[in-house]
């Protein structure tokens, strides 16, 4: 049976579709059961509708608090039947509690190579650090920002001349190729997380080039 997937957008939605693009493949280890947005314009929800996947919208600006939006979406998700859950453009700060409840069910894709240039706008840290290479991490979600066990890196070089734009550009290229395989290796089997430890099997290591 396919790991049944839920996806946190705020925006454009360029990872759910990469997400949604590799999950419609014949016998593919996960499909998206459900998408998730906090704001209603999110360009993500049209790749949605256009895998004839159901989406929700959890406007954070309708709860007190963050508690209380997590807690919608909580609901949200387990009635979907869902499984495990992807950040993809997700930009809003989650509870401990909501992490928590997703514990080693939750998984996030950050464009820089972590623990490096957490928080946002890492490209623009990375071209102020002046490093000739960056990239992007798909990590396990734990309560601190951009933390947790990671599953897979990939890296990216940064050339003479680029700004933010272009870096971001070409970071989100290897974003699209990454998540869906990291996902599918959670999905089969071939990534697993040990409390802070994350195990591969053989097939992961040759798959991810360890």
């Amino acid at each position: 049976m396919a790991l049944k997937i839920g996806v946190l957008i705020s925006g454009r939605g360029s990872n759910l579709k990469a997400l949604l693009d590799a999950s419609a493949a014949a016998n593919h280890p996960f499909k998206i059961v459900h998408v998730i947005s906090n704001v209603a314009v999110a360009a993500g929800l049209e790749f949605a509708r256009a895998h004839n996947v159901p989406a929700s919208l959890v406007d954070h600006r309708a709860y007190a608090d963050r508690t209380d939006f997590d807690a919608a979406m909580d609901a949200a998700l387990r009635k979907a039947g869902v499984e495990f859950v992807c950040m993809a453009g997700f930009m809003r700060i989650l509870t401990d509690g909501f992490v928590e409840g997703w514990r080693d069910r939750m998984v996030n894709i950050h464009p820089s190579l972590l623990p490096a240039f957490k928080g946002r706008h890492p490209q623009r840290q990375a071209l102020e650090a002046g490093v000739r290479e960056t990239g992007c991490t798909v990590h396990y979600v734990r309560p601190a920002m951009d933390s947790g066990p990671v599953i897979a890196r990939a890296k990216v070089p940064v050339f003479q001349g680029d700004d933010e734009a272009a870096l971001s550009a070409r970071i989100l290229e290897a974003e699209h190729r990454l998540y869906p395989l990291a996902l599918e290796l959670v999905a089969t089997g071939d990534v697993a997380v040990r409390g802070e430890e994350v195990v591969f099997s053989d097939r992961a290591m040759r798959a991810l080039g360890h």
